[in-house]
């Protein structure tokens, strides 16, 4: 994945936007190449007798309702520039009842520790007023059309994410969810400029433009000052925030009746759903070093949700010892586009040495407003349920041993090589194969998002099998390892061209349920569930780019972890987590196991050749 700084304009007058047009459209496979592909990944979780009968299902569907709802499928793609999307959009996000602040939302760490913002005491408003501005200077960028498009290699990717970044919410509904976004460039019109803050309990907000021109760091500083002294010296609000971490068909009950108790709370919702973003000011001190940012990425996705607007796109966590986290709404975006805002960030943030270098002028404008809702004891039972949550198990550490550099001298793709360490640190830990999804990005097409690349493959599993077989030589361990490398790449690229079989099969799962046909066999047998679909996937994975920035996403499944890393040219960060209820799972041993098999896999290269 580019991130912007290394991209040079192709001319000085190209627009982030100006290809959206020219984009292909997301095509749909061969019904026989998917189908193929989904007979070799169930393998590893099915013995012969069982594979058998899978063999025969799969057969009976691609000769029978499978070619019909294929067609219908084909059908549908005819009209639309992107098949899958308003698809996607429901089933992934908006038809979860769950409540998606714990199991869809993204959150991670600012690595700004590193540099020039230590945890200290004192700072949390000076750095949240700088974080804000530089934020800002990319949503003007944007506005004005001047941010690069991003490329793979040449390749020019889809963009749509990034007018999502900013002025976008997600409603709750009773049955199903919706989204509002109200980003628009200069040219399109009017675009919403205020930024909603949350402190202790309560909720303001201010104008980032004052006549025309953007509010500077020192003005900045001084509403959230003014923000901050007031919320110290008076009691803490309801904290109504907390509302959009409850089940969504709760809250969305929740906020019919809260509308329904005054028209005013109306409007105040709507001028939260509108807003640039939401900067929380958070009275935490998470602990936080270069090498261990477990407490900062714990706190970011699961702290105080009275200062979280979980449905907003983009929340920023200014912590009180001055580190810096994120919580965003999956639904309208994925990671990498705010890891491309937060390089952008740092980079400013790097120039100007973490201060802030122009004028200290502070204009006169006007003191940020309170938004003050009605609520009633109803509304306050609601609040109250909506606890922290505590049933997670989250390490967040750097494997500092080696990283990119290292790896590319070898010629060993650094994503690759992290995903089979993971898959023979899950073999370790739990004495089977894990199915795994990893994230591969479509957006080389038309509103392109994301496709699964099962990580866990029959030739990853041999190769499993053959390190801990101790009568097996280097020499055929690492004749394994290349042939699993081989075939992992081969899966990334065929899944970033289009060509991968999870949203196939879910498109054809959809035409057959809006049908009202009868669940096809197929995703009623067993080797559905096991080899990881319906979302059923054991490991959640994702790698956060080439990056310095981490993220994460809490397991799918109550027995699964989520495991996000981002690959640097001298270490890896690893976010590793659980469910503390499950038993059978232990992020922290998984973790330490997965930076043992970095050290193993290595060795391997090295001992092989001997």
């Amino acid at each position: 994945v580019c991130i912007m700084e290394k991209q040079v304009l192709a001319s000085s007058e190209e627009r982030t936007f100006q290809y959206q047009d020219s984009l292909p459209s997301l095509p749909v496979p061969p019904l026989d190449e998917s189908l193929s592909k989904y007979l070799d990944s169930v393998k590893p979780f099915l013995n012969q007798e069982e594979y058998q009968r899978t063999e025969d299902i799969v057969k009976k569907f691609e000769n029978g309702i499978g070619k019909e709802l294929h067609q219908k499928l084909l059908e549908r793609a005819k009209t639309r520039r992107n098949w899958l999307e308003d698809w996607w959009l429901n089933v992934a996000y908006l038809d979860l009842r769950i409540s998606t602040q714990i199991h869809g939302n993204m959150g991670g760490a600012s690595p700004f520790i590193e540099h020039y913002w230590p945890p200290k005491e004192g700072t949390q408003i000076e750095r949240a007023s700088l974080n804000i501005w530089h934020s800002l200077k990319l949503w003007d960028l944007l506005r004005k059309e001047k941010m690069p498009t991003e490329r793979a290699g040449n390749v020019v990717l889809d963009m749509n994410q990034f007018r999502m970044l900013f002025c976008t919410c997600k409603i709750p509904g009773v049955t199903r969810d919706s989204l509002v976004n109200y980003f628009k460039t200069e040219t399109e019109g009017e675009c919403p400029s205020h930024l909603i803050v949350l402190c202790r309990g309560r909720v303001f907000s201010f104008d980032a433009i004052h006549e025309g021109n953007m509010v500077t760091p020192p003005e900045i500083f001084r509403q959230l000052t003014y923000i901050q002294r007031t919320c110290h010296s008076e009691p803490d609000g309801p904290g109504l925030a907390a509302l959009t971490s409850n089940e969504r068909t709760i809250w969305a009950e929740l906020r019919e009746y809260l509308i329904g108790l005054d028209p005013k709370n109306l409007t105040l919702l709507e001028k939260i759903q509108r807003s640039l973003f939401v900067v929380c000011l958070d009275d935490a001190s998470p602990h936080a070093t270069p090498e261990d940012y477990t407490e900062v990425t714990k706190l970011g996705l699961i702290g105080d949700p009275t200062v979280r607007w979980g449905d907003k796109s983009y929340n920023m966590i200014n912590f009180s010892n001055g580190t810096c986290s994120t919580f965003a709404d999956h639904s309208p975006i994925d990671g990498m586009a705010l890891v491309s805002m937060f390089a952008f960030v740092e980079k400013k943030v790097i120039e100007n040495e973490g201060r802030w270098k122009g004028s200290d002028k502070v204009r006169d404008i006007p003191w940020p407003e309170e938004l003050v809702f009605t609520v009633d004891q109803k509304v306050l039972s609601g609040i109250r349920r909506a606890k922290e949550v505590s049933d997670v198990q989250l390490v967040n550490y750097a494997f500092t041993s080696f990283g990119k550099a290292l790896l590319k001298k070898k010629e060993l793709h650094p994503d690759t090589f992290v995903q089979l360490a993971l898959q023979l640190a899950y073999y370790k830990c739990h004495g089977r194969p894990g199915c795994c999804y990893e994230t591969a990005m479509t957006r080389r097409f038309y509103h392109g998002r994301t496709e699964t690349i099962r990580s866990c493959t029959v030739e990853a599993v041999e190769w499993c099998k053959s390190m801990l077989d101790p009568s097996d030589s280097n020499y055929q361990r690492l004749q394994l390892m290349h042939k699993a490398f081989a075939k992992h790449n081969k899966m990334r690229k065929e899944c970033e061209n289009g060509r991968g079989f999870d949203r196939h099969l879910l498109g054809l799962q959809l035409i057959a349920q809006e049908q009202g046909l009868p669940m096809p066999e197929l995703y009623l047998d067993k080797a559905f569930t096991a080899s990881g679909g319906g979302g059923n996937f054991v490991l959640s994975t994702s790698l956060v780019g080439y990056s310095r920035f981490n993220g994460c996403v809490l397991p799918m499944v109550h027995h699964g972890y989520g495991f996000f890393y981002n690959i640097r040219d001298d270490r890896i960060l690893a976010v590793c987590c659980s469910w503390k209820s499950c038993p059978e799972t232990d992020a922290e041993v998984l973790c330490r196991t997965v930076f043992q098999c970095f050290e193993d896999m290595l060795q391997l290269t090295l001992a092989a050749h001997l």
